[in-house]
């Protein structure tokens, strides 16, 4: 009750490739959740791509894209969850032009981390480490 604008008046997207660059997508998730009202992912994945990372990394979203595209999600979201900014993370152009055509506020990932001090995954892909407890090619 600070006046502020920003107190929770924020409904937050994550694009699935930006939330997979992330070292702690659950830490982001819960700090994003201090200061928005809502906090989901889209994708143009199928929808168990995102459902099982999102349980891998025990994220509590409260929307995701489901069978839609990301435009079609973003639509839909910003009907569904009436705050005052629509804000869209994402990693490529693509993400900033479908964004605008929606009329969600772009943030590259890179800006967004920086912004909020969260911590990128390294370089190195983290993806076939997490899928793959024992691997067959190790000695």
């Amino acid at each position: 009750m600070d006046g502020g604008s920003d107190s929770g008046e924020m409904t937050l997207a994550f694009e699935l490739d930006a939330l997979e660059t992330l070292a702690s997508p659950n830490v982001v998730f819960n700090d994003a959740r201090q200061w928005t009202e809502y906090v989901g992912v889209v994708s143009e994945k199928p929808t168990y791509v995102v459902t099982n990372f999102t349980r891998k990394h025990r994220v509590r979203q409260d929307f995701f894209s489901g069978p839609r595209g990301v435009a079609e999600s973003l639509e839909n979201v910003a009907e569904q969850f009436d705050t005052d900014r629509h804000v869209f993370i994402g990693t490529s152009e693509d993400d900033e032009a479908i964004a605008e055509e929606t009329g969600w506020e772009y943030l590259p990932l890179e800006q967004a981390a920086e912004a909020a001090e969260w911590e990128l995954a390294d370089d190195e892909s983290d993806e076939e480490y997490f899928d793959e407890e024992t691997r067959d090619d190790w000695p």
